[in-house]
């Protein structure tokens, strides 16, 4: 038996950065844009809110670039306050080094096809704890990424089978949950695993 499940964004991730006007570290972008032209010259801002005092830091995207150099598709997603745009350029590592960023993705993704996409089963106290297989069977499992969110493979395997991570960590120590790839730290690469029961 096999399945796939698909780590998606359900929101932009949290900025992490220190506001300059007070203590904080965190700011929420909401996609919004501003875009300057001076003569020939263009820049362009990424604009995010800091989440205690509401002091707005712009985050470069553009900066002094010729407009002729500029895609008219791109500016005009700009000029729109694209919000996917804006997604797309904070998972850009080149922005992210430029403007001296990290991401913080809690509670900003889902996880389509495991346990918490399944309806509710507490009425039906005899269903089996599925996806878990039967005894004695395996399972498959295919993890792909919307985008490049950092998680926990033993977190996303907890919450995707409806385990605690302790039993999890119990089903890595018996061998019973084996994968090509290393399943503590973080990943945001695909990867496979399988399940024995």
């Amino acid at each position: 038996m096999s399945e796939t499940w698909v780590v998606v964004p359900t929101c932009l991730p949290t900025i992490l950065r220190r506001c300059h006007r007070c203590p904080s570290g965190r700011f929420l972008a909401n996609g919004k844009f501003r875009v300057n032209a001076n003569h020939k010259l263009l820049d362009a801002w990424l604009l995010a809110l800091c989440n205690a005092c509401g002091d707005t830091t712009k985050l470069t995207v553009l900066e002094r670039v010729n407009v002729r150099s500029v895609q008219p598709e791109f500016l005009n997603l700009l000029h729109a306050n694209d919000l996917g745009l804006a997604a797309e350029l904070l998972q850009d590592p080149v922005v992210r080094r430029r403007n001296r960023i990290a991401l913080d993705w809690d509670n900003a993704w889902r996880l389509d096809g495991g346990a918490s996409d399944r309806p509710d089963r507490s009425d039906r106290p005899d269903w089996p704890d599925w996806p878990l297989p039967p005894q004695g069977e395996s399972v498959e499992i295919s993890v792909r990424f919307g985008a490049r969110i950092p998680v926990r493979p033993d977190r996303l395997i907890a919450e995707g089978f409806g385990l605690s991570r302790a039993e999890v960590e119990r089903l890595l120590a018996e061998g019973n949950l084996v994968s090509t790839v290393r399943l503590s730290g973080r990943l945001s690469g695909d990867f496979t695993f399988m399940l024995k029961r």
